[in-house]
Parts: C-alpha cells; structure tokens; sequence
C-alpha cells in the first residue's frame, strides 16, 4: 500500500495513524493531517505529474508488536512544472506497530538520498 500511495498521490491508501511522523529532506511532518498535506498532497501530487517508487534490498526486523523496516529505494518522476525527468536513490527506515486487530501500521518514517561519496 505505501508504494502504491506513492505512485497514484493517493492520500487514502497511505491512511495509518493519527499519530505518524515522516522525517524527509524538506521537513519533518507530525501527525496524519500533515503527511496528507504535505507529503501526499503538495509534494507527490503538486510537485510531480508521474510517480514510480521501486524498492529492493528489504528487512524486516520484528520486536513484539512492533517492526522496523529498512529498504534501498529508486523514484522516477515527471515535475509537473516542465515536464522534465528526474530519478533519485536513497534509503528509507519505517517504524511499523501491530494494531488491536492485530494488523500493521504505519508509525514513523525516516528517508534520505544516498550519501555523496568522497572524491
């Protein structure tokens, strides 16, 4: 599903906690209000007209009721603005926790690009 929110901009897909938090390189969102707005809505669905989010090289940690999730990812998109091309690489931790339903959820995610080697 997180994939797929990404891809389509779809806030409704993404939908997990009241209490999320996103660390990224333009901010740092609290709550699922600002994830919605900010993420989902300005940034994936504002700033790009095309969206393709890949990701490999996945772990899965569990503790309990609780998981962390570290991946490798590559996003293609088309900036809405120009209609130019862009892809980056970088790498993402997600925090998820098992609800009452005994189902998981999204809780917290940190995100950068891939770190510039020295020359």
């Amino acid at each position: 599903m997180y994939l797929a929110s990404v891809d389509a901009a779809a806030p409704a897909l993404a939908a997990e906690r009241d209490d999320i938090s996103f660390i990224h390189p333009l901010g740092h969102e609290e709550g699922w209000e600002q994830m919605k707005s900010n993420v989902c809505v300005k940034l994936m669905g504002g700033l790009f007209s095309a969206r393709k989010l890949k990701i490999e090289r996945i772990t899965v940690k569990p503790h309990g009721d609780s998981a962390v999730v570290e991946f490798y990812w590559n996003f293609s998109a088309t900036l809405r603005q120009d209609g130019s091309f862009v892809t980056t690489r970088g790498r993402e931790t997600q925090v998820l926790l098992r609800d009452s339903k005994r189902n998981w959820k999204l809780a917290h995610v940190h995100y950068s690009e891939m770190p510039v080697k020295p020359s």
